[in-house]
């Protein structure tokens, strides 16, 4: 184990450490928002129009709607908790105008990534669709060991999300309601349990309620944490822009700190280019491969400009001598109880916290079940993938395991990479399919 460990460590220093894998992504978000003719700015208006259309809906497979609900419940989730205040806690305020920076290139990435999805699709005897990259990787590239290599460097990261965003919900409500962490361990798996078998998965179902609500009932507090306090809001966005810049902190390393913690947490949190978020959107009934893309693009923005800034505006907005030298969840909770009182502070955290965990290990089942189907058809497969996430659920849930996460890293660093590896050679497909869809539809005037 002490080897493993050794060698998982070693992998993580190089491919985070020397900081490979950030700029890898920050030259794909460059590259494809060039190539796209900035796709994110001159589309955004019809992004918003696609995420209600249901004429294309029907029974086998995802609405537009449901595909977004169950990527962005994956995105939208711990990382936008407990990333943001990573990135505050060592960064400082200005790591959140580079996560607004990751976030707007990343936009563009998730497009081309999810079209190619689209485009290389599967359907099985049952009429459902199955795509993302492992299915890309092996219809566009001919390259299907690279597609096994995607799937089980996914399953890899996702067991160690699974554990960790677990624990995340028992030590909150341990903390809150002084509730064994062995209990809602117990009831998470229950509940993932129910919606994840059965004749029918449920978890679109699940998700498209889930997400909305969860979502709103989030941002109703922040909002009203925001209007108490909008006097400093002139204050915060001076700080963010003037801390982002290095300014008051002198120039030097320091603003190099900055600038890494933004750009990682944000990757972390909007996930574009690692490849997940194709493999709900590729389930999608649509017209036309670009419509999903563009709502993907959409749901990068959401999940950082919105909810990741929401979260840091309540921190920023918190009188400094009340956080001073916290970091972590901690930081977090004490920005809600000094807005909120320290009652209902710790029970809003842990019951929005609760929400966010569990629409992200649903989301995080559906992506494992896609990329299983690509090993086999089997039921048995799914069934046995099904009772290894829930086992990671539970056994997370019940105590901290700090190797599972570093885990996670290396596999989301290698999904990442052979993700990309298939995305830049076919790019050309998507860049194609966003002509054709640009001179059928004229979306930006529509």
């Amino acid at each position: 184990m002490f080897i493993l460990e050794s060698i998982v460590n070693f992998l993580n220093s190089i491919l985070w450490g020397k900081n490979i894998l950030v700029v890898l992504l920050i030259f794909s978000g460059v590259f494809f928002t060039v190539k796209t003719n900035f796709v994110q700015l001159r589309f955004l208006k019809h992004m918003i129009k696609l995420l209600t259309d249901k004429s294309n809906s029907d029974s086998e497979n995802l609405s537009p709607f449901q595909a977004f609900c169950i990527s962005t419940a994956t995105r939208v989730g711990a990382g936008n908790l407990a990333g943001v205040v990573s990135a505050i806690s060592i960064g400082g305020a200005g790591s959140i105008f580079w996560m607004w920076v990751v976030a707007f290139l990343g936009s563009a990435t998730a497009f081309v990534e999810t079209t190619l999805a689209m485009i290389f699709r599967e359907k099985d005897k049952t009429g459902h669709f199955y795509g993302g990259p492992c299915f890309f990787l092996k219809n566009g590239l001919g390259k299907k060991s690279w597609g096994i290599a995607f799937v089980i460097t996914g399953i890899i990261c996702w067991a160690g999300v699974l554990q960790v965003v677990s624990n995340s919900v028992t030590e909150s409500f341990n903390v809150a309601f002084n509730i064994s962490p062995m209990v809602i361990s117990a009831l998470l798996t229950l509940l993932a349990a129910i919606v994840i078998f059965g004749k029918t998965d449920k978890t679109a179902k699940v998700l498209d309620k889930v997400v909305p609500i969860m979502a709103v009932m989030y941002l109703v507090i922040v909002f009203f944490i925001i209007i108490k306090n909008f006097s400093l809001l002139p204050q915060v966005f001076s700080q963010i822009f003037s801390e982002a810049f290095g300014i008051r902190q002198g120039v030097g390393g320091t603003i190099g700190a900055i600038i890494m913690q933004g750009v990682k947490r944000g990757l972390f949190s909007n996930e574009a280019g690692t490849g997940s978020a194709p493999c709900a959107a590729a389930s999608a009934t649509v017209s036309h491969p670009v419509q999903q893309g563009l709502i993907q693009s959409l749901g990068v923005f959401v999940d950082t400009f919105i909810i990741c800034t929401a979260t840091a505006l309540v921190m920023l907005l918190t009188k400094a001598s009340v956080i001073d030298g916290l970091n972590g969840m901690e930081l977090l909770q004490k920005s809600f109880n000094y807005h909120l009182g320290s009652t209902f502070g710790e029970i809003f955290v842990a019951i929005i916290l609760f929400l966010f965990c569990f629409s992200t290990l649903l989301g995080i089942c559906f992506y494992g079940k896609v990329n299983v189907k690509f090993l086999t058809d089997k039921e048995f497969g799914q069934i046995l993938f099904k009772i290894f996430a829930l086992s990671m659920i539970f056994i997370g849930g019940i105590q901290q395991n700090f190797f599972m996460w570093n885990l996670a890293d290396l596999g989301l660093a290698l999904m990442t990479i052979i993700n990309l590896s298939g995305v830049f050679p076919l790019s050309k497909f998507a860049f194609d399919s966003l002509k054709d869809y640009q001179s059928r539809f004229n979306p930006i005037k529509a």
